[in-house]
């Protein structure tokens, strides 16, 4: 049996990053569960992202606004960094409402208590003229991975046009920022071959590179445990069938017609006719049985296939 590893560890960690190490796993490991784990961090983890943006002014995003240095592409790129957290549905709204020569940033919105804005020191715009009113409205939506705004539309067909002046973005819904892992050699016991496996996680902030980190373990599980049962249902299977073979033992012809595992119509034809046992069935000839009240041609072809498992056969005579 191959050695399992230790546990992981943390060995360092930061704000929004960590390094997790697994040591004493079998060679080749390394790579194989470093790779897994980190395309299931990269693809496969839910966030939140910004999914719609409406600027009040600014019908398309190539729109300029008086009174506000940046223009709309860049505004929106800065909105890109935003990064929230919905603690309730799957779908919010923020607001930001701010007039007068300011430098706005992230904290200007105001948010529920069923979203969190984990970033709020994130430039937005700078109003440059004190008459000038600048409106934003955001939309957030969970999801999975990266999702372009192409796609979007396509899932979207058929759906309820878009407002009128929203502009859909790019939405990256995954809360992982970057993923690193290296594998280096070590000693376990009398072998110098043996791996070990550090994984660098950063994330946006939403979660915690540990969560991250067993959240990913997590769904690998969860895909192997399904693969896993399809072995096991197909065991109890096997042993369903044993336990029924088991149940034709000592002198076969004794064995009672509802041990055949034969449909609810045939066995009934059969029992209404007296016929209790499989050696009652070999008394009869194939025209015989036929002939018998119930007994089609669809209940004489399951009979006769269930004896010929068993090695018998029906008489061919009269």
């Amino acid at each position: 049996m191959i050695p399992l590893p230790l546990a992981p560890k943390i060995i360092q960690k930061k704000k929004n990053q960590a390094v997790f190490e697994v040591e004493g796993l079998y060679p080749g490991y390394g790579v194989t569960i470093g790779n897994a784990l980190r395309r299931v961090l990269l693809s496969s983890l839910g966030g939140a992202s910004i999914t719609q943006v409406k600027i009040k002014g600014a019908s398309h995003e190539f729109s300029t606004m008086p009174g506000v240095l940046e223009d709309t592409i860049m505004i929106l790129l800065n909105l890109k960094k935003l990064r929230f957290k919905i603690y309730e549905g799957d779908v919010q709204k923020v607001i930001l409402k701010v007039k007068g020569e300011k430098e706005i940033k992230g904290s200007d919105f105001e948010t529920s208590s069923q979203v969190k804005l984990v970033n709020p020191d994130i430039h937005i715009a700078t109003i440059t003229d004190k008459k000038t009113e600048l409106e934003i409205e955001l939309q957030i939506e969970k999801g999975i991975g990266y999702e372009p705004k192409e796609q979007r539309k396509n899932v979207t067909a058929g759906a309820k046009k878009s407002e009128i002046g929203a502009i859909a973005t790019d939405a990256i819904f995954t809360p992982i920022r970057n993923v690193n892992f290296q594998v280096e050699n070590m000693r376990v016991g009398d072998r110098t071959d043996f791996d070990k496996l550090s994984l660098e996680i950063e994330t946006d902030g939403t979660i915690t590179s540990e969560e991250a980190f067993f959240e990913a373990c997590e769904i690998l599980i969860k895909h192997f445990n399904i693969i896993f049962e399809g072995k096991s249902g197909k065991q109890e299977e096997e042993k369903a069938a044993k336990k029924s073979e088991a149940k034709i033992e000592g002198d076969a012809t004794q064995t009672s017609v509802e041990n055949l595992n034969l449909t609810g119509r045939t066995l009934n034809a059969l029992l209404k006719n007296n016929i209790k046992t499989i050696g009652g069935i070999l008394k009869k000839s194939e025209k015989t049985l036929s002939e018998l009240e119930g007994m089609g041609d669809k209940a004489m072809s399951e009979v006769k296939r269930k004896i010929k498992k068993l090695g018998f056969e029906l008489k061919s005579g009269e």
